[in-house]
């Protein structure tokens, strides 16, 4: 158990600009928010950013094992590269029963080629590499690596994207009633965990779209036919 709020949702890696478009959206919609940072000064900075854009924002920095400790659902939200050094340093900090979201997306950035194709891994996908890094009874959930960073900041608009959410099913559902505190986003049941494979994938043809359509703003995907 932690010793946070019931409804805090911990973001580390929430001075960059996917994790802070987060922050800035579950904040506006109420809930507790801790940035997270492998800097503290880094993540008040960020904090305090939050409060401009949302006067009302519980939002709170921190290091990352503080953050950690702080809520029972956790948003990864690191680079590829950092990713597993950032697990590692958590395993102390994360405890039984917390949700640790996966955001990470193997892009080859990471060994200096091209953000439009991804790496192979051992494990399958970055997703469950962080499931081989955790604690036993820590749940992973695989999500949010497809919503656009510049449109999660653009608080004036909805997102208008699809969140494929793949984990073990009671995780994996408490995970999909964060999709709907952001206006526009619609959560999607993606299966087992191991179906993040391909939706990291996806990450990558999206970028590349993104660079041959020429919008900054960045692509979303949604899915026809669905019930309602």
């Amino acid at each position: 158990m932690t010793n946070g709020n019931d409804d805090a949702i911990a973001i580390l890696g929430g001075t960059g600009d996917q994790g802070l478009g987060l922050a800035l959206r579950f904040a506006r919609a109420g809930r507790k928010v801790v940035i997270g940072s492998r800097k503290a000064d880094r993540a008040v900075t960020a904090a305090d950013e939050v409060r401009q854009k949302v006067s009302d924002a519980d939002v709170s920095g921190s290091l990352n094992a503080e953050a950690t400790a702080k809520a029972p659902i956790v948003i990864l939200s690191v680079p590829f590269e950092h990713t597993a050094s950032t697990v590692k340093g958590l395993r102390d900090a994360l405890a039984e029963g917390q949700i640790l979201i996966s955001m990470a997306v193997p892009l080859a950035t990471a060994v200096g080629d091209g953000a439009a194709r991804t790496l192979g891994i051992w494990q399958g996908s970055a997703a469950e590499l962080v499931k081989s890094l955790v604690p036993k009874g820590v749940e992973v959930v695989s999500a949010f690596q497809n919503v656009s960073a510049h449109r999660l900041q653009d608080l004036d608009h909805p997102v208008e994207c699809d969140v494929i959410v793949s984990g073990a099913k009671a995780p994996r559902e408490k995970v999909m009633q964060l999709c709907p505190l952001v206006p526009g986003l619609r959560a999607i049941d993606g299966g087992p965990l191991s179906n993040a494979r391909i939706v990291e994938e996806i990450t990558a043809l999206l970028i590349g779209m993104n660079m041959r359509y020429k919008l900054p703003e960045g692509l979303g995907i949604r899915f026809t036919g669905l019930p309602d």
